[in-house]
């Protein structure tokens, strides 16, 4: 994964530790203080809510623990590969695109973030500028023509 996807776990997970957590217990402290919590709502969000908390920060953990970070700015060539961003030209359209080819926890394809194991992810990875891709989309097939690439 990339150093600035890396960051972004370890903030979530401080931020769990640190912050969520203790006002989740705060909040089943309370709950607890109104009776009967057999059918005490407030209770059982806060419960389910502690639930979901400590199941993402032992993912978060084991992710951190097993990435590989990749410092995007010791990559050259001119072959796309991980960390790299990417010009892309609609073949159609000529409409253009950048993303940046990154690990899948981080991808955010609204944010320019594509995830190395989607499809255009996969096809464009070893490729060079001036080739072409063909990714199978659910709209039908796509082609694009990949106009730079940078590290």
């Amino acid at each position: 994964m990339t150093e600035a996807g890396f960051s972004r776990l370890q903030e979530e997970l401080r931020r769990l530790k640190s912050v969520d957590r203790p006002a989740v217990i705060r909040a089943i402290a309370e709950a607890r203080e109104h009776g009967d919590l057999s059918e005490n709502a407030e209770y059982h969000a806060a419960r389910e809510r502690q639930s979901f908390i400590e199941g993402r920060v032992l993912e978060l953990e084991d992710k951190i623990a097993r990435a590989e970070v990749i410092d995007v700015s010791k990559l050259s060539g001119n072959a796309v590969k991980f960390g790299a961003t990417v010009v892309l030209a609609d073949e159609e359209t000529d409409e253009e695109t950048k993303y940046q080819i990154v690990g899948e926890d981080e991808a955010d394809i609204k944010l320019g973030l594509l995830s190395v194991t989607s499809p255009l992810g996969r096809a464009l990875i070893g490729k060079q500028v001036k080739e072409s891709v063909e990714v199978t989309t659910p709209r039908g097939a796509k082609s694009y023509e990949i106009v730079k690439v940078l590290f």
